[in-house]
């Protein structure tokens, strides 16, 4: 593994380019970056011993309301700064903002008021944890998301109804299409690889202007940092060529939703042995692995909301839509919630497919990591063979939860979830998941506009 450069280092380096300014952001609890720019001689100043940044990122959701049930801060408190610690080690350079030097922070510091709820930290804890137990965890992050062509005013103007896809029809794995869009296409790839978020593939995906990539593997904090980096970034670059990229997990009823699968492995402390691969075993699937698989599917359905957090994820988990909605796992099964990989010792691995690509990567990582560590912990096995065929059917195991409420209020009364993930965290987690059902529960929708407005 590469020595990491030093505070010292990366300011000298810095000073040596004649660099004026520098990005920096945290992310909040929907997996949001804030952030600002701030010049050089700031930087050097707070790189060592961190800076303030206002607490609101946690105190308000994805549209700036302020929640009205948060305890951490509020009205109550003020909304004063909190310590955000910057991460020298994801330094990077954007190369579509002429190489402007970035780096992600976090409330890691214990002085912080927000640590024990920023979902960067919970993901170190979590790290930490299997690091201690002996594991190397390597996880990536695949994303589908819809292009729709740029034109910001008319959408707010017709309150969002029927953007206009890139292109149209159903083309998925096309390379007609992936040519006919190919200075975006392969846009995507070079400069997200410039930006130290180098791409496994990326195609076409069925659906009128949905693309589909893969992350290349990395160990579990770079992975998530890399994942929540790539949403944003193809957000900047499509921004760029006209188009809008929306991660949303299901846009239109009639279209497939866009997923945000996690896959993962465990290794050997050294880093050498993939500990989720057994050879003696014909399903090459280890006892470790069982009890991680194990692990997961006993917690997902106290923890859904860390993979599926919004009111719109549960339109993505429907039957016959390739989203899973049931507790099931097997092997090379696009059906199952669990997804076993297990051909060879190099790439053997478990994808968790529940995921939607409308995740906060640190959340979703974190859940894999915490509930695939709670079963080796408590040594749990498999009570069902792998599912064979449609998962959809297979319901031995029970469902998921159908909406957001639902699983909210089974994570909120579950004693597992706060044991994975802290009382804090948990608790603030679940406010900001009910003030979401609230602020859909009031609103007055097209469809029931169109239902009741003249017959009833």
């Amino acid at each position: 593994m590469a020595r990491q450069p030093t505070i010292k280092e990366v300011v000298e380096k810095l000073a040596a380019n004649k660099t004026e300014k520098v990005k920096f952001a945290v992310t909040d609890i929907d997996g949001i970056l804030r952030g600002k720019v701030i010049s050089f001689e700031k930087f050097a100043s707070v790189v060592e011993k961190g800076l303030g940044f206002c607490d609101v990122a946690f105190g308000w959701d994805a549209a700036d309301a302020a929640y009205d049930n948060a305890e951490i801060t509020g009205w109550h408190t003020g909304y004063p700064d909190a310590l955000a610690t910057i991460d020298i080690q994801t330094w990077r350079q954007i190369p579509w903002e002429n190489d402007l030097p970035f780096f992600l922070a976090d409330f890691s510091d214990k002085n912080s008021t927000l640590s024990s709820i920023c979902p960067r930290t919970l993901l170190r804890q979590i790290k930490q944890q299997a690091i201690n137990s002996g594991y190397i965890p390597y996880f990536s992050q695949e994303f589908e998301w819809f292009n729709f062509m740029d034109n910001r005013e008319e959408l707010y103007k017709n309150n969002f109804r029927n953007p206009q896809p890139m292109t149209p029809g159903m083309f998925g794995y096309s390379v007609l299409r992936a040519s006919q869009e190919g200075i975006f296409f392969n846009e995507l790839f070079d400069l997200l690889k410039k930006f130290n978020i180098p791409l496994e593939g990326i195609h076409t995906e069925t659906g009128p202007g949905v693309y589909e990539a893969a992350i290349l593997h990395a160990e579990i904090l770079e992975a998530a940092d890399r994942a929540v980096l790539f949403k944003a970034g193809v957000k900047e670059i499509a921004h760029r060529h006209g188009l809008i990229a929306s991660f949303m997990a299901k846009w239109n009823e009639n279209l497939p939703g866009c997923s945000g699968h996690v896959h993962q492995s465990l290794w050997s402390g050294n880093g050498k042995e993939n500990l989720f691969f057994d050879k003696k075993n014909k399903t090459g699937i280890s006892i470790l692995m069982e009890s991680y698989i194990a692990g997961q599917l006993y917690c997902m359905p106290y923890i859904l909301p860390m993979y599926a957090p919004t009111i719109n994820s549960y339109k993505r988990l429907v039957e016959g839509a390739w989203a899973p909605t049931t507790l099931t796992w097997g092997i090379d099964n696009r059906t199952t919630a669990l997804r076993t990989l297990t051909g060879n010792r190099s790439s053997a691995r478990l994808e968790t497919r529940v995921v939607g690509s409308d995740v906060n990567p640190y959340l979703a990582m974190a859940a894999c990591l915490a509930s695939g560590l709670y079963g080796i912990k408590k040594k749990l096995k498999l009570k069902t063979p792998p599912t064979k065929g449609s998962g959809y059917a297979d319901k031995a195991n029970g469902v998921l939860p159908r909406n957001l409420w639902d699983a909210t209020q089974a994570m909120k009364t579950s004693a597992v979830s706060r044991e994975l993930f802290g009382e804090n965290l948990v608790n603030h987690f679940i406010g900001t998941r009910e003030w979401e059902w609230r602020q859909y529960s009031k609103v007055v929708t097209d469809w029931e506009l169109k239902r009741y407005f003249e017959i009833i």
